[in-house]
């Protein structure tokens, strides 16, 4: 092979496209990675890493103003938003910094500047508008993400109307409207609530959290709104007029109406896949609604194309894109137990305040394609640990096949569900029944209790409820 010449070369350098890399080193082959921007990607850059350190401090703020529950006191308590902004920069780059280890410790090349398919096995990279290099590989994944989707009228600037880009500001807003209720919508309207601004959401469905299970996303709109969080489901921002400093929505829709005036609107209305420029035009790949088709290999139209993570369509997660990675290497490499990826059994994990982590099929999916349902449900006032760590609000709903005992889906609201879902997942990876979910013993005192006992109450045997 030429100095340029590689088995594997990855277009993009997020989740989906280092995990990959490595993984491809692992396995002996010779691996570029080409990458326009920061590695890491959207996720480790301005998402899911720098995010949850923002959820840090205003979980913080928040325990700040409750130290009288827990025998404490403190005055003049207050933030300056400069160094929590500075803190989750700083976690970010940590972590950017580490990738960049990573990749040299498993000797993958990591080239810098814009690549686009230039043929058979070919890739040209540019910096600036200038061709720098060529690279060529008998293999090319596709890792490019995707970006957020703006609307009419409401694109953002950068300044007044955000994206995720834009969410972390040195100031923080004396109001907000939040467009979009999904994780990341919901995310930031928590965040910024629990720093003491003004937030206003509205969703176009007819419930907030619309890909959770029912009784979750009412759960949850219960608890926002007692927090004082405005929400408006069922509903659109029809027109948005910047007068002077701040900004006025017309809110409609659903019986609700009227205007909010706010100093910032963030957009979060869903992500499209980056599918332009990269050379896609003159291949059998094939693009439908801004992303790429792929088999369960991840294979493309074109032979010797592949594409992985947020390219390839919902769910759009770090840790689907990952595993989609690895699946793509290791079935290039022929790897025996190669085993394409369940969309049923990925997690997913919203960091607001309560938390909710999903797997599975909710109540309601799992009835319409027709299986027999049992449910249990467990609330958290009926937890030990819960109540002693003052987080007494939550429930944890799991729903089984009647007939076979199977694990098709568990819902969880509360302190710390995003660490404890993983619990449920590794169940319906083993495909574990309930049977062996009511025989395992979980540690006492412990949030993960409550898992057990929404098993237990499916069945008629919950012991605390």
């Amino acid at each position: 092979m030429t100095e340029n010449s590689f088995d594997l070369i990855i277009l993009g350098g997020g989740p989906g496209g280092y995990v990959a890399a490595i993984r491809a080193a692992q396995l002996g082959m010779k691996t570029a990675l080409v990458e326009r921007d920061q590695l890491g990607g959207i996720c480790l850059n301005w998402g899911c890493i720098p995010t949850k350190a923002l959820l840090r401090s205003s979980e913080i703020y928040r325990l700040l103003h409750r130290l009288d529950e827990f025998g404490f006191s403190a005055k003049d308590i207050r933030f300056d938003a400069g160094k929590v902004v500075a803190r989750s920069r700083a976690v970010a780059k940590q972590l950017s910094n580490g990738v960049g280890y990573l990749l040299r410790k498993n000797k993958v090349t990591v080239t810098h500047g814009h690549g686009r398919l230039a043929g058979k096995g070919r890739l040209a990279i540019e910096r600036d508008g200038k061709a720098v290099s060529e690279l060529t590989a008998e293999h090319i994944v596709l890792a490019t993400g995707a970006r957020a989707r703006s609307l009419p009228g409401l694109e953002p600037d950068g300044e007044r109307v955000w994206t995720y880009k834009e969410m972390v500001p040195v100031a923080i807003p004396k109001s907000l409207l939040v467009v979009g209720s999904g994780a990341i919508g919901i995310e930031f309207a928590s965040f910024y609530h629990d720093m003491g601004v003004e937030v206003t959401v509205v969703e176009m469905l007819d419930r907030v959290l619309p890909v959770e299970d029912e009784e979750i996303s009412a759960f949850a709109r219960k608890a926002f709104e007692k927090q004082g969080i405005k929400i408006h489901t069922g509903a659109t921002v029809a027109a948005l007029e910047r007068n002077g400093a701040n900004l006025t929505a017309r809110i409609e829709g659903a019986g609700q109406g009227g205007e909010v005036e706010v100093e910032r609107v963030i957009l979060a209305v869903g992500i499209v896949g980056n599918v332009e420029d990269i050379g896609l035009e003159n291949t059998a790949v094939k693009v439908e609604k801004m992303h790429v088709v792929v088999d369960e290999w991840l294979r493309t139209g074109e032979p010797g194309i592949y594409a992985v993570g947020d390219l390839v369509g919902p769910p759009w997660l770090a840790h689907k894109a990952s595993h989609e990675g690895v699946i793509c290497v290791e079935h290039i490499a022929g790897v025996n137990d190669v085993h394409p990826l369940d969309l049923h059994n990925i997690p997913a994990c919203t960091y607001c305040r309560p938390q909710i982590a999903s797997v599975g099929l909710t109540e309601r999916s799992a009835r319409e394609v027709g299986r027999e349902v049992k449910t249990g449900h467990f609330p958290f006032i009926g937890n030990g640990k819960a109540i002693a760590l003052g987080e007494p609000e939550g429930m944890v709903k799991t729903v089984f096949e009647g007939k076979t005992g199977e694990l098709l889906g568990a819902h969880m609201i509360g302190a710390e569900v995003t660490e404890l879902i993983q619990g449920y997942t590794i169940a319906k990876t083993l495909e574990t029944t309930e049977s062996e979910l009511i025989r395992a013993i979980f540690p006492h005192p412990t949030l993960s209790e409550t898992m057990h006992e929404a098993v237990l109450d499916a069945y008629g045997r919950a012991i605390h409820f």
